[in-house]
């Protein structure tokens, strides 16, 4: 049982009595590594020391969802909302540290409301964090269903921000097997297709289908095909452990700090722990986090 968690369960202490001095000059590292945080990330991250997380992972609440979880926080209230906690994560992250953020716009009268695309750019221009990906999650087990003026919502945003330009990015650590498609492929090309082309518009690069030879393993692209499924029950929107995973061999190193702010069910907690990095949650709800915890 995490430190704090098994006191909260019975209502002794729901956010920890230093939680806003925690990690504050003067205090162990230990007192906040290692551990799942009780209470508002906001007051929690306050007490984190300056430059001391290596990556941010989460899913935060997605705006009006789960308020039977989480309480719920209108499209329109939500920038603001997010805003005032990622000047806290960029604090706390280290100069080569990184935030990766799913979240999904939600329809409201009919149409997309606005509210991910203005977080990206408050965050961007105003907070001051360096927006320098956008990952298609496209689930590949979308859930049946109709809607009025839409399909099937089959992806989501992950988008991936940095503190400075010097950020860690490990991309070996995440190659994947290039598959059988290019034995074939290969097999039927002409020596002309195997040599580097240009288009008629010279744009001075080119696609040379040899480099795929011999390969077993390449750099996955920004689309990330992977299934909805988690493993987390008892949770209203439990992260499937693939997503924490890839992004943590992505931006860490074993020994390096993993916070998810939005703890929940607790996997990029596991995740982290399980890759050798060192963990960190904060979760508002005691009771949405897992006894094994």
């Amino acid at each position: 049982m995490v430190d704090g968690v098994k006191e909260a369960r019975k209502g002794r202490a729901r956010v920890p009595a230093d939680s806003a001095v925690r990690g504050r000059k003067g205090a162990s590292p230990a007192d906040w590594l290692n551990r799942v945080h009780i209470g508002d990330c906001l007051d929690v991250m306050r007490g984190m020391p300056s430059d001391s997380v290596d990556l941010i992972v989460t899913s935060p609440p997605y705006a009006d969802a789960r308020r039977h979880t989480y309480g719920g926080i209108s499209p329109g209230e939500y920038v603001d909302w997010f805003t005032v906690r990622g000047t806290e994560m960029l604090r706390i992250l280290k100069p080569s540290g990184s935030l990766v953020l799913n979240i999904k716009e939600k329809a409201v009268d009919g149409q997309r409301h606005p509210y991910v695309l203005e977080l990206i750019l408050e965050l961007n221009r105003t907070t001051g964090f360096r927006w320098v990906e956008e990952y298609i999650w496209h689930k590949t087990t979308a859930a049946p269903g109709k809607w009025k003026y839409r399909f099937r919502d089959a992806w989501e945003r992950i988008l991936h921000f940095s503190k400075t330009a010097d950020m860690k990015m490990r991309q070996d650590a995440v190659k994947e097997p290039v598959g059988d498609w290019t034995h074939k492929r290969l097999k039927n090309m002409s020596e002309n297709d195997m040599t580097r082309q240009n288009s008629s518009t010279n744009p001075k690069y080119g696609r040379r289908m040899a480099a795929w030879e011999g390969r077993n393993l390449v750099y996955p692209t920004n689309v990330l095909h992977r299934a909805p499924i988690a493993h987390n029950t008892g949770h209203s929107a439990a992260f499937p452990e693939w997503l924490p995973d890839f992004f943590i061999r992505l931006f860490t190193d074993p020994g390096d700090v993993v916070l998810d702010p939005f703890s929940g069910s607790g996997t990029t907690f596991r995740v982290a722990a399980g890759l050798g990095r060192i963990p960190v949650g904060i979760e508002i709800n005691a009771e949405r986090i897992p006894p094994r915890m």
